[in-house]
C-alpha cells in the first residue's frame, strides 16, 4: 500500500494536485484513492492495511447507501421469519427516522461521529428518547446485516460506546416518564371496586381477567378454553395475538406461565362459557345464526364469528364505556346535546388493569393485596428478568421501615 502525490494540469491550464493511496483489497483488486491532503491520504491508509490484513475491507466503490441496506436488511427479517410486527416497526423506523436523514449516505461513510450527528438530529427534530433509542437499535441490526453481506467493514453504531450511553438515555428517560402512580397510570382499589361493579354482559369476564390474572392486552386475545383450567382455578399463557390478530407464541419464554386465580373469576369464566362463549358457524333457513358450543381450541375473548378480537374494539366498546358508567372518568369542559357534560376514561390502555394486578400483587394483605415476593411478581407478570419487574414496581413494594414497623422494632430491641 502506497500513498504518492499526484499533479495535473486541467482544461483551464490550471495545475492540480492530490494524493493517491495505491492499494489491494483482499479480493486481490487494484485500488486507486484520492485525497486532496496528505494526512487524510494517510490516515485512510493506515486504517485501510489493516482492514484488508483482517479481511474486513470493503471498498467505497463496492458498498451501497443506508437506504439500500435497509432493503435488505428488511428482506433478511423476513425471509428469517421474524414476526409481523417486529418487520412493521422495522420498516417504520427505516421509512421514518432513518431514511429521511441518513438515506443517501453511503455504508463506508457512516462512521461514530455521522451516527452521533444522526442521533442529535433525530433528538432535535423532536423525537422521544426512547424512540431515538430505539432507531438506534434498528441502525445498529441494520449494518450488523450489511456487514455480514460484505457491503462494511465496521458496525459505527455498535462502536459507539453503547453502555455509557444507554445508562445516560434510561436516566433521561427516567426523569421524563418519572416512576407510575396510583390513580394516574394505576386504577385505586375504590376505581377497581366501581369498575368491577359495573361489568356486564361480554366484557365483564375479560375485564376480570384483567383485573385478577393480569394478563397483556394480546395474551387475552389469544386465550383459548384449553388454557383454561376451572376446577385447579388457573389460568395458563401459552399464545397471544399480536396487532395484526395473527395467533403466535408469547415473545419470551418467561411468557408462558401459569397464573392462579381467585373465585370471582372463576365463577365468572364457569358462567361465560355456558352462556356467551359460542361463535357464529351459521345460519338456519330462517337466517338466525347458529353457534357452535365452547371446545377446547376456541378463544375465550373471540368476536361474533369465533376470531380474534380486535383491541380496538376492547378499548372502545370494553374498557372506556365501562369506566364512564362507574365513574372513572374526569369532565372534557364540553357538554352534550342534553347539557350534561362530555365525561373522559381516566385510563385508555389496558396495561391500566395489569398495572393494578401488579400492584394488587406488591401490596400488605393489610392493605388490601396478596404481600408477594419479587420474584413471585415477576413470574406471575411474566417479565423476563427480574430487573424489569423492579423498574417498573419496585417503589411500589412495602419498604420496611414505617413509624408503626420501626416502634415495634425498638420495642422488640430495646424491651
Amino acid at each position: 500500500m502506497s500513498v504518492r502525490k499526484r499533479s495535473w494540469v486541467n482544461g483551464k491550464g490550471e495545475e492540480k494536485t492530490a494524493w493517491v493511496v495505491d492499494y489491494v483489497d483482499t479480493k486481490g483488486t487494484r485500488r486507486l484513492k484520492t485525497f486532496k491532503l496528505k494526512k487524510e491520504a494517510d490516515q485512510f491508509a493506515s486504517t485501510a492495511s489493516v482492514e484488508v490484513r483482517e479481511g474486513v475491507h470493503v471498498a467505497e466503490r463496492d458498498t451501497v447507501t443506508v437506504e439500500k441496506a435497509g432493503e435488505l436488511w428488511i428482506a433478511s427479517a423476513e425471509a428469517a421469519g421474524l414476526e409481523r410486527s417486529t418487520i412493521a416497526q422495522y420498516r417504520q423506523h427505516l421509512k421514518l427516522h432513518i431514511v429521511p436523514l441518513i438515506g443517501s449516505t453511503t455504508l463506508s461513510k457512516l462512521a461514530v461521529p455521522v451516527v452521533r450527528t444522526f442521533e442529535d438530529e433525530l433528538r432535535e427534530s423532536g423525537r422521544s428518547p426512547q424512540m431515538v433509542r430505539k432507531v438506534l437499535v434498528s441502525l445498529g441490526s441494520l449494518l450488523a446485516d450489511a456487514q455480514e453481506r460484505g457491503l462494511v467493514s465496521r458496525n459505527a453504531v455498535r462502536e459507539k460506546s453503547r453502555a455509557r450511553q444507554k445508562g445516560k438515555d434510561r436516566r433521561q428517560e427516567k426523569r421524563q416518564k418519572g416512576k407510575i402512580k396510583v390513580g394516574v397510570d394505576i386504577p385505586t382499589r375504590e376505581e377497581i371496586r366501581a369498575i368491577v361493579a359495573a361489568l356486564d354482559g361480554r366484557w365483564r369476564p375479560l375485564m376480570l381477567t384483567a383485573i385478577f390474572a393480569g394478563l397483556r392486552a394480546s395474551e387475552l386475545r389469544g386465550l383459548r378454553w384449553s388454557d383454561v383450567d376451572i376446577e385447579r382455578r388457573e389460568i395458563r399463557v401459552h399464545q397471544r395475538a399480536d396487532r395484526f390478530n395473527e395467533i403466535g407464541r408469547p415473545k419470551s419464554e418467561a411468557g408462558e406461565r401459569a397464573i392462579p386465580i381467585p373465585p370471582i373469576l372463576v365463577n365468572a369464566l364457569k358462567e361465560w362459557k355456558l352462556a356467551y362463549s359460542r361463535p357464529v358457524i351459521g345460519r338456519d333457513d330462517d337466517g338466525k345464526m347458529i353457534r357452535e358450543d365452547a371446545q377446547p381450541g376456541h378463544l375465550v375473548f373471540s368476536n361474533g364469528w369465533g376470531k380474534v378480537e380486535s383491541l380496538a374494539n376492547i378499548i372502545n366498546r370494553g374498557l372506556i364505556p365501562i369506566q364512564i358508567a362507574a365513574g372513572v372518568a374526569d369532565p372534557t369542559g364540553e357538554v352534550d346535546d342534553t347539557g350534561e357534560p362530555v365525561m373522559r376514561a381516566r385510563y385508555t390502555g389496558m396495561h391500566a388493569l395489569r398495572h393494578f394486578y401488579a400492584s394488587w400483587l406488591i401490596n400488605r394483605p393489610q392493605d388490601g393485596g396478596l404481600g408477594l415476593p419479587a420474584k413471585a411478581v415477576q413470574e406471575r407478570l411474566g417479565h423476563g428478568s427480574i430487573v424489569m419487574t423492579m423498574d417498573v414496581y419496585g417503589h411500589l413494594f412495602p419498604r420496611g421501615d414505617d413509624a408503626d414497623e420501626l416502634a415495634a422494632a425498638e420495642r422488640s430491641l430495646l424491651g
